[in-house]
């Protein structure tokens, strides 16, 4: 016959159990908890693609049926409303483009083509091409003292141009007249720290949190006004992320605000 396994009366079972029991609850709290919060972003994401998406369709449709109507053979407006209804089209386009950006990165389908090359002469090169905006609101595009100089990194050369342009392009729409947008580059032992600040409008503390969501706008009429599809700064998070790097922000409202990132030192 088997022995009898022995219990030790001292040690205390039902505390153990009980704790057992205490620390499960609190795991599926934890869970039920965590479940809310994807399908409340679900909710908000689907409401928010859907109007992203609305306003370029309807804008199409309305030009195209106003032209069926007759408009088409009016030479003074006729032009005008293909145009418009192009535009409104690029937008849809860009959107579902930057929407099947967002889905590869997540996937883990995009690969990263990294190589060495100069993250100075990059950002010069993404001034040189912003200079036309620049001018319109009269807004100087500087290096931050002792970064005017070669730095050196290890990353995908084409998407860290669409993080510094994001970055760059968003500083100018937000900036103030005569204002100014300044790249510094700091050592960190094995990576690089590339800080973009503006002199803008800022941000408010209570949307901080959320700058890197979806489609999450600060000032949805504005942002709307001044372009974008509102995907930006969600596509430069997933970059870095694909880099094993982060991206941070501060601001303050109303003097400018701060976007840093890391880069792996070549």
């Amino acid at each position: 016959m088997r022995a009898k396994e022995k219990v030790d009366l001292n040690e205390d079972v039902f505390s153990e159990v009980s704790r057992e029991v205490s620390a499960w609850e609190q795991n599926r709290t934890d869970e039920i908890e965590e479940l809310k919060k994807l399908e409340t972003f679900r909710k908000e994401f689907l409401g928010n693609v859907s109007h992203e998406l609305k306003t370029p369709i309807f804008n199409i449709q309305g030009y195209i049926h106003t032209l069926i109507d007759g408009a088409l053979y009016n030479e003074e407006v006729n032009m005008q409303y293909l145009q418009r209804a192009a535009k409104s089209a690029e937008r849809l386009g860009l959107i579902v483009e930057d929407l099947e950006t967002i889905s590869k990165m997540e996937s883990g389908e995009l690969i990263l083509d990294q190589r060495t090359f100069d993250i100075c002469e990059l950002v010069k090169d993404v001034y040189d091409s912003s200079e036309l905006k620049t001018k319109e609101k009269n807004i100087s595009l500087v290096f931050k003292k002792g970064s005017d100089r070669p730095f050196y990194v290890y990353a995908d050369k084409e998407r860290i141009r669409q993080v510094i342009v994001n970055l760059v392009t968003n500083s100018i729409k937000y900036g103030r007249e005569g204002g100014s947008t300044s790249t510094g580059f700091y050592d960190m032992d094995e990576n690089v720290l590339v800080e973009i600040t503006d002199t803008g409008i800022g941000i408010e503390p209570n949307h901080l949190g959320r700058v890197f969501e979806r489609f999450y706008r600060v000032d949805k009429s504005r942002s709307r006004d001044a372009g974008g599809t509102g995907l930006g700064l969600a596509i430069v998070k997933h970059i870095l992320e694909a880099h094993k790097q982060s991206i941070n922000v501060r601001s303050t409202y109303g003097v400018g605000t701060t976007f840093t990132f890391t880069l792996r030192k070549s």
